[in-house]
């Protein structure tokens, strides 16, 4: 029995120790962009997730990083390295998410037809984070990344379901947080898809009571039907960087 224990002692002060290991490399990463050495910071923020590879912050600012870099070398780069960290730690669901977010993060610098399949297949590594662990982010990134695709390509009635289970989540959860909104402005978005402005409305509507300063359900509240479906047209243009960054998740309310 006192082996046993011991063991598990031991276990659990490795654990520590690799975290701490984690923690340092990745505040050295992050030393390395404030002194603007970014292509160096790459190679900390890999050392970290490789110690911690369920971390969704280290991945997050590592790949905000690689978009700083602006380079098709650098989003390969990511994208290799997450492919590597998912091989070897396959049932990290955040590692599958910052997979994902990885290929969306490389779109805007690629030709049309291979924007396509790199959406595509981001979808499907959001997937396979969801079978992992249902959580709210998995369903809003998963049902934000389906509403990117033209009604006529049938998946608007996906985003609808990825959406609405995000915001029954925040709801069972009851711990809303500001950041939750952003369910609700993409379910309204999704039923502009399928040309019913009027639902959209009416769940901005509701929204609005339980987020009444947000300024993006403001502002499409705002608009007439004509403004308004050229505004969401713009903002869904195919091939327009989308905003990856998770750090809302982390800051504090007051932020």
């Amino acid at each position: 029995m006192k082996w046993f224990v011991f063991v598990g002692l031991m276990l659990v002060l490795g654990g520590i120790a690799h975290a701490e290991s984690a923690r340092s490399l990745f505040e050295k990463a992050s030393q390395k962009v404030a002194a603007g050495e970014f292509s160096v910071s790459l190679d900390y923020y890999e050392a970290a997730l490789d110690a911690d590879p369920n971390n969704l912050k280290y991945g997050n600012d590592y790949r905000k990083v690689v978009v700083q870099i602006n380079e098709v070398k650098t989003y390969e780069r990511c994208i290799a390295f997450f492919e590597k960290l998912t091989t070897d730690h396959a049932n990290m669901p955040n590692a599958w998410m910052n997979f994902g977010y990885s290929y969306v993060d490389k779109i805007p610098v690629e030709g049309a037809i291979t924007q396509v399949l790199l959406a595509n297949t981001a979808l499907g590594y959001f997937t396979t984070a969801l079978a992992l662990e249902d959580t709210w982010l998995g369903h809003f990134t998963r049902g934000n990344s389906y509403l990117y695709w033209p009604a006529i390509f049938g998946r608007t009635a996906l985003a609808i379901a990825d959406l609405e289970q995000a915001i029954a989540i925040s709801e069972k959860e009851k711990n809303v947080r500001p950041y939750h909104v952003r369910t609700y402005i993409g379910l309204g978005e999704a039923y502009w898809r399928l040309d019913d402005v009027s639902t959209g409305r009416e769940i901005w509507q509701g929204a609005i009571q339980k987020f009444p300063d947000n300024p993006d359900l403001k502002k499409r509240l705002s608009m007439d039907d004509e403004a308004l479906s050229a505004f969401l047209t713009e903002h869904f243009e195919p091939g327009k960087r989308v905003n990856t960054d998770l750090s809302i998740l982390w800051e504090k309310e007051s932020q």
